[in-house]
């Protein structure tokens, strides 16, 4: 198998309410390629998808590499959302934070050369 790429998905209980937030938190509109999921396509790769599925929301998570990880804390403290638990590494530094359903939303910058790709 040959994989070009990884697309990540949330299942949420209201698409059009996490779609809002979701738009907000990633600083840009998502587009809807079919009428239960809201998707958004990264610059170097990858994508993220939030669909209708209420059923299984609450119990997803996915990781959001970013290049500054405190310039993003900041927008969330503007958001009024809560950063859980923090680490930091020689390697790597992360936040957690979770969305409207409760799904899990890791943060991550990466300080060693070899793991920003």
């Amino acid at each position: 198998m040959s994989i070009d790429n990884a697309l990540a998905s949330m299942a949420v209980k209201d698409l059009d309410k996490s779609a809002a937030w979701y738009a907000e938190l990633l600083g840009v509109k998502g587009s809807r390629p079919m009428p239960e999921v809201e998707e958004w396509v990264f610059p170097r790769g990858g994508g993220l998808q939030v669909y209708q599925g209420a059923d299984r929301a609450g119990n997803c998570s996915f990781t959001l590499v970013v290049s500054d990880i405190e310039a993003v804390a900041r927008q969330l403290a503007a958001m009024g959302v809560q950063t859980g638990d923090r680490t930091n590494s020689e390697r790597v530094k992360t936040l957690m934070i979770k969305d409207p359903d409760g799904n899990s939303i890791a943060i991550a910058e990466a300080l060693d050369p070899a793991l920003a790709r």
